[in-house]
């Protein structure tokens, strides 16, 4: 099972269609919520048909821009409890032992309007007492790290969020590739990065998934990066983590894979490329790794070979 959460800043082109179109395919994805989709009830029915959803609750937009919309599978045991013009709150499994609830959410952009995004969290927190996942564009930081460029977010501002979060029992799911979700662009050049887009969840819903991980995915019609939630529960295998070798420098493949990774991704601002280009190294290496860990012991086997030969000539005076 897998939950996307975009900001798709707006339905209406055929471009963010298809780019959705293409993340729900590599993804597939058993719920989706998305935030902005700009579209009216009868359109969102359409896109429901076409990306093979069985079902969809959607908060039509109140002015030119807003909007929201839940899709799940048609297999999926999820009820919708209620919704706004900032959420869409929905129980999994109602009723049974392993039942929690997922609720998309959507911060107020507007700063001053913020106090209102965070009683809405509290009073959601209220409602129900079950393991919790909250997933979306909050619009917010929770440390002033999570931005880059321009003016430093104020102390107060990070604050009231994660105060709200500490009162609803909720914590950072954290995330694996690109820290940054949302950038904008200003005519003097200058390019600001902030993570806005994030998974939260109470303790409860952990212990459920424990092995659960979030991935900001790569976008271009958008100015928010989507977020797919894996919600894992304990692995048979542990992961063992990923280490660079440094006999790999010997090996000619080693040099040609990192080549290859720094080469492929490009992007305009020099941020978001360095980190994914890491991000595609380290993917690259583990693969050259598996298949030239063959050659590498090869390689040992040879130098072993070489020494043993070498030390048997000493013990001899010189002869085999």
């Amino acid at each position: 099972m897998s939950i996307l959460c975009w900001n798709c800043r707006g339905l209406g082109n055929r471009q963010t269609v298809q780019e959705l179109g293409d993340l729900i395919r590599a993804q597939d994805p058993s719920v989706m919520f998305l935030a902005e989709t700009w579209l009216d009830e009868f359109r969102l029915i359409s896109l429901r048909d076409s990306f093979r959803f069985g079902h969809h609750h959607g908060v039509s937009r109140s002015t030119r821009g807003g909007g929201l919309v839940l899709f799940w599978k048609k297999d999926l045991d999820l009820q919708v409890m209620s919704s706004s013009h900032n959420h869409i709150d929905a129980l999994v499994n109602r009723g049974n032992e392993n039942g929690w609830r997922f609720t998309g959410f959507y911060g107020a952009p507007e700063t001053q309007l913020r106090w209102k995004s965070w009683d809405l969290l509290r009073d959601l927190n209220n409602r129900f007492s079950i393991p919790w996942l909250c997933g979306g564009d909050f619009n917010e930081l929770l440390k002033t790290h999570e931005k880059l460029g321009g003016r430093l977010r104020p102390y107060g501002q990070m604050q009231k969020f994660r105060e709200v979060l500490d009162e609803c029992g909720l914590f950072d799911l954290g995330f694996e590739g690109n820290k940054f979700t949302w950038f904008k662009k200003f005519p003097d050049g200058g390019v600001v990065w902030e993570r806005l887009d994030r998974a939260v969840s109470s303790v409860a819903w952990y212990d459920l998934f424990p092995a659960s991980k979030v991935i900001t995915l790569v976008c271009a019609s958008s100015d928010h990066s989507p977020i797919l939630i894996l919600p894992e529960g304990i692995t048979s295998k542990p992961q063992c983590p990923w280490r660079f070798e440094q006999m790999w420098l010997e090996e000619q493949g080693c040099h040609d894979s990192v080549k290859r990774a720094w080469k492929n991704i490009s992007f305009e601002p020099p941020m978001p490329k360095v980190i994914q280009n890491v991000e595609s190294c380290k993917a690259q290496l583990k693969v050259w790794s598996k298949k030239g860990f063959c050659n590498i012991a090869n390689t040992l086997r040879e130098k072993k070979k070489t020494l043993m030969e070498a030390e048997e000539v000493a013990v001899n005076g010189g002869s085999i």
